[in-house]
Formats: structure tokens, sequence, C-alpha cells
């Protein structure tokens, strides 16, 4: 499969652009690319591009115009070509050079486009979140959710020669990363990603230098020298280097209940602040701001191959005046890995039901259907390699409405502890797509019947993840009970709370 490319701007109309700007609402990331097709008529002839990725290639979609939008946010001090940023910025940013951070991602959001064109939702999977890993990249079964892409950046990074261009291996690295990411994420919540965004640390410091002073709200004084916070209470306006601190801030010297959980709803009000900043300051009609942001996204921002940046640019501009709404998903409590690491204890089946709920109108069941393929389906037989009795029958349910056929379910004569995909004569593309989602390896095979996949399943296997009916038949969502964000003293949230925002005016947040 081809390595990551460079997508060169397509002409649009200055005006048009401009226009629709100014009504994007979203996130940082999918602001600064929004934001970015303004500039595009003006600045085309720019040299490079925003890098592109096919690690999308293949996966399930949404239905009913339904459109899910992952947003990484990395922790590298690296650029998305793998060189080091200004030494301006590390100083600006108060979290070391580019030596220190990795490739954790440590900012996950799902941004849920309604097909209805009712509600535009952003739910936010807190970072320490224990859960399976799919694949086990670099031979890690279960982790932090934040961890995937720099297990499988690593694994990948250490199989290629070392007589390989740094930049491909770096290219080629960062691909295995953003599929493991995007694969732990889809099974954690059980729906379908239709498109990502990656943008690294640096990128949210460059696009709040374009549009800053931006404005925030603080319930009560707080400060925290790992990040540089400090802060008083009330709303005030921050310029770039502070809004870093703003969104970093993880502890607090005046409240030792301070949780990561806290810190990403920071995050969710910088957004709402840095969107309208966007819609009411100068950037967008500044040319030289333009520029400035082009070039943020040509340096600092991934997106998959199927990302049609106009278009995109055209249906935020339809959704302007729907229901922004911002979600964190909570927690069943703290606890500890094996290693003694703090990890967050998560109830799997209840998070996907809480996220059903949220992502379903009543107009169409969120669940996902196979991409647009011109190979004939394919049947799937699953074999159970495991001791984990109906986990076989549970994966024929899943799958079997994903795209395949469903067939037969048996139980191996032995435990394997590895996972196969097996295919016969014309079934490679339904394969290589199932071995894409599961991150295992798919051959073919004379043994199995023409137009078949069989799946092994092997103790490698997140059968926590399937052994429950985590598909949703109905279109009715069961509601969920929310707390507001912003609340405080008696009514703040707790980090087993699933928090709401409302993305309007300046949120004012612990």
């Amino acid at each position: 499969m081809a390595g990551p490319r460079h997508r060169l701007p397509s002409a649009r109309s200055r005006r048009q652009a401009l226009a629709t700007g100014r009504v994007l609402g979203a996130l940082a990331a999918v602001a600064a690319l929004a934001v970015t097709a303004a500039g595009w008529s003006g600045y085309r002839n720019l040299s490079g591009g925003i890098t592109t990725s096919q690690a999308l290639v293949g996966a399930p979609a949404s239905v009913g115009g339904d459109e899910n939008i992952l947003i990484m946010g990395l922790d590298s001090r690296l650029d998305q070509h793998g060189q080091p940023l200004p030494q301006d910025i590390y100083d600006a940013l108060h979290a070391g050079d580019e030596t220190v951070g990795g490739y954790n991602a440590n900012v996950l959001i799902l941004l849920h486009l309604s097909g209805g064109g009712a509600n535009v939702s952003a739910v936010s999977v807190p970072r320490d979140d224990y859960v399976d890993l799919p694949g086990c990249p670099s031979g890690v079964c279960k982790g932090k959710v934040k961890q995937a892409y720099g297990l499988a950046y690593q694994q990948k990074m250490d199989s290629l020669s070392d007589s390989i261009a740094q930049s491909s291996r770096e290219q080629t690295a960062r691909e295995a990363g953003r599929k493991a990411e995007i694969n732990t994420v889809r099974n954690l919540l059980s729906v379908s990603i239709d498109h990502f965004i990656e943008v690294t640390l640096g990128a949210f410091f460059q696009i709040a230098q374009v549009v800053q002073p931006i404005t925030v709200c603080l319930n009560d004084d707080t400060s925290d020298s790992y990040s540089g916070a400090d802060f008083h209470r009330g709303v005030q306006q921050i310029n770039a280097a502070q809004a870093m601190a703003f969104v970093r801030q993880r502890r607090d010297a005046n409240d030792e209940l301070f949780t990561d959980m806290d810190r990403t709803r920071r995050q969710q009000a910088f957004i709402v602040s840095l969107v309208t900043a966007l819609r009411h300051g100068g950037a967008l009609s500044n040319p030289a701001d333009l520029k400035n942001l082009l070039q943020v996204a040509e340096q600092n921002i991934a997106v998959d191959d199927g990302f049609d940046l106009a278009r995109f640019v055209d249906r935020a501009s339809s959704l302007a005046d729907s229901r922004l709404t911002l979600y964190t998903l909570p927690i069943s409590e703290f606890g500890q890995n094996s290693q003694g690491e703090d990890v967050n204890i998560v109830d799997v089946q209840g998070i996907r039901q809480i996220v059903h709920s949220l992502f379903t109108d009543g107009s169409t069941p969120p669940t996902p259907t196979p991409s647009q393929n011109p190979s004939a389906p394919a049947t799937l037989d699953v074999v159970n390699a495991t001791d984990h009795d109906g986990l076989g029958s549970a994966i024929e349910r899943t799958f079997g409405t994903d795209g395949l056929i469903a067939g037969t379910v048996s139980t191996a004569d032995r435990l394997a502890d590895t996972s196969t995909i097996a295919y016969g004569a014309g079934a490679g593309d339904a394969a290589r797509t199932l071995a894409d989602r599961l991150q295992v390896t798919a051959t073919a095979s004379d043994t199995v019947a023409a137009g078949t996949v069989r799946l092994t399943i092997g103790a490698d296997f997140p059968a926590d993840q399937y052994m429950t009916d985590s598909s949703p038949t109905t279109t009715t969502a069961t509601p969920v009970t929310t707390v507001d964000a912003t609340a405080t003293g008696t009514q703040a949230p707790a980090p087993t709370d699933l928090t709401e925002m409302v993305g309007t005016n300046t949120p004012c947040v612990k």
C-alpha cells in the first residue's frame, strides 16, 4: 500500500470560502483546515501541501448521511515530516524540545455530523482509558487508549531498514500509528470512523498565534508549575503561550481533585473560544494570517485520503445553525495496570451505549455499512480458538452485518495464541478489509472455499469488546443523563459523569 502523500490546494472562490470560514465550528484542527480552505484560492501556488493518508482505505462507513471524524492530537514536538519545530515555539510551549513527548494521541475527539442536519456533537475520549489494543502493537494487547498510535509507530519503525530514507521511515511508521489508533477508537466506541484529522502539538500553538488574543473563563484561580498555567477567576484574554498552558494543565496547586477529565473540558472550552475568535476576529480577512494558517496545516496536520476539504467546508456552512455540543465520556473508576501505572477503568459496553444514544437522532441507526467495493460480498466463517464460549457467535453477529455474509461458526480442536484470517478465491478484498480493521494478517488459502473468509480467533483477540451485543438494531436510542461541564460546587462533574458543554458564548470551566 502506498504511503501518505501531499495534497495540493484546489482553487476556491475567495468570497465563498471566507464566508464559509466564518461559520465553521468544531475543533481547533477542524477550524484550521476549514480556514485553510478559505485561503486556498489566493495561495494555491504555495509549495508543499497537507499530508494525506490511506489509513482509512476500505474501512466501513456511516449510513444516512452521518459522518464521524476522529480528531487525533499528538503529543509530538515534531511537525508532520518528523522535523523539529522552531525554537521560539518550544520556548513558548513550556513543554520541552523535540526530544520530549512522543506519539501518544493525547487528544481524542470524535466529531459527529448528523445526516439530518440537526446536531453536531463532539465526544472526547479520556486519554488514559484502559482498553484492548487491536493487533497488540509492540506486543501490548491492553493499554491506555492514547498509546495505540505510539506503540504501532515504534513497532513499524523498528521493522524498517536503516537504509530507507528517514523521511520515508517516518511516514510509514506514522501510517501504522494512525491505523492502530483509529482501530482502537473504532472498536472501543463501536462506531464507524469516516475521516480523521491528525494535528501535532505545535499546530495548536501556531493556530492560537494567528487568532490571539483568545477569551476564556475559569471558575476559580488556578496555577500549575508543570504546564505554566497561572490564571485568575473569571473571563480573561490569553495569548498563544498561555493558551497552551490552559489546555495542557492537569494539576492545580489550589485543587488536589483536579483530574485529567478537567483538562479535557479545558480543551473543549478552548475549542469553543477558538472558533469564536476565528468567526469574529480578523484572521479570516487578513491575507497574511490566512497564509500563516495554510502553512500551519501543511506542516502540522494530516487527513485521510478521502477527506474532501471543499465538501467539508460546504457542509460546515450548512450546519452553521445546528447545535454544537461537546461531551466527555465517563470512567468507572481510577485504577492501575500491572506495571503500576495510573489508568481509567471503563465500562466498554456502557460507553458504547452512550455514544449510540448521542449519535442517534431517531432517523437512522448509526450502524456501520461496508465501504464501497465492486467485489461481491464474501461469506464469513468464524472459528473460535479461545476459551470464551459464545465469542464466535458474537463475532459473526458483528461482522455478518458489516459487508460480509454470515457463514458458519465452529470451535477449534485446540486453543490458538494468535488470530488469523485465511481466504479463498475471490474473497481477497473482503479479507484484507477485515484484516485491516482487526489488525491481523490475511493469507490466501486453497483450503478455504471460494468467496469465503475464515477468521480464526486466538487469545490475542479483544474478546470483551464483542461478548455482548454492541450493535444496536433499533432507531430509538436510550436517553442518557448528562452533567453540565461548567457546573460548580456540589453540582460540579465527577469523573464518573458524562458531561455536556454547549458550544456557545465563553464556557466557564474548572
